[in-house]
């Protein structure tokens, strides 16, 4: 079965269908490792941008506590305490559209440090990139960038309008242009149609990333999308991740913010079947689940930790 040819009427049809035989068809595509990730919130809060979901952005009240870039030694530390729980690769993340000029050439020391952990894999999620911040991350030894999607384009308006889908793309394009490997993925839950979910597995093909981070929205209070704890329920984001993993086969599938939206149970039946990755710790803005947990879950489920 060669899933990156499916069109979307058959991608849709495997979405309906019987949902035991959907997660076995993926599995067909899923290894026996699980992948531990982690990320530090490098600089928090006054974005510019309107993400209808963000509590960072600057145009909603959302009471978040804001700072500045973090210095090497907390960067370095909080990779060091994430590789102690078996992550073997580690994030800086900043908010904001882009890098402010001031922080750029500090964000790529970070990296150059980063890259010193032994054991550790650089990771950054910093924006919007132009050519010559993509060219000067990868001199600097960044092995992957991630920059998601969010969503569909036909669904991207109703998301975000400060920004558009194709500068998301091009930032995409840039990072495998110089080389790096790119996490790119979506966030579930924020109003989109079961056809808009198939296109969003559909337009990750064409961009072929190494990772695909799964969000599920957490609504957060003064948001925009603040009550929309009711746009998706447990058995669509299976039937989901089942779609983006036979989709995207070579993808690591990585659980990430809101999956605890998720049962014990289907979480377990994610990890059997398509997800082979999880960002440990907590997230951005949201809390998330003990490391021990999930190595506990992973020897429950008889796979094996990543090295």
């Amino acid at each position: 079965m060669n899933a990156l040819k499916l069109s979307k009427e058959e991608l849709l049809k495997l979405y309906h269908s019987d949902l035991d035989s959907l997660l076995k068809k993926s599995a067909e595509f899923t290894g026996n490792e699980i992948e531990f990730c982690s990320i530090v919130n490098a600089r928090n809060g006054k974005c510019s941008q309107n993400c209808k979901y963000c509590a960072q952005s600057s145009h909603y009240r959302t009471d978040i506590e804001t700072y500045p870039l973090l210095n090497s030694e907390e960067v370095i530390k909080a990779a060091q305490e994430a590789k102690s729980f078996g992550a073997d690769r580690f994030s800086i993340v900043t908010s904001g559209k882009n890098p402010a000029e001031e922080d750029f050439d500090k964000v790529v020391n970070l990296i150059e440090k980063l890259n010193k952990v032994d054991g550790i894999k650089s990771c950054a999620s910093i924006g919007i990139l132009n050519e010559e911040m993509a060219k000067k991350l990868a001199e600097s030894g960044l092995k992957r960038f991630h920059h998601n999607i969010n969503t569909c384009r036909s669904y991207y308006p109703e998301v975000c309008t400060t920004h558009t889908y194709q500068d998301r793309l091009d930032t995409c394009r840039l990072v495998k242009k110089y080389g790096m490997e790119l996490c790119c993925g979506v966030i579930l839950g924020m109003g989109e149609t079961v056809e808009q979910r198939i296109e969003m597995a559909m337009e990750l093909a064409e961009i072929e990333p190494d990772s695909i981070p799964i969000n599920i929205l957490m609504p957060i209070k003064h948001t925009p999308f603040e009550n929309y704890h009711d746009k998706i329920d447990e058995e669509n984001i299976l039937r989901t991740l089942a779609i983006f993993k036979i989709t995207n086969p070579k993808a690591v599938l990585r659980f990430c913010g809101g999956r605890m939206r998720l049962s014990e149970a289907n979480q377990e039946r994610a990890l059997q079947s398509c997800v082979e990755g999880i960002l440990i710790g907590n997230y951005l803005t949201t809390t998330g689940r003990s490391p021990v947990e999930d190595i506990k879950t992973v020897q429950k489920l008889g796979k094996r930790l990543k090295k």
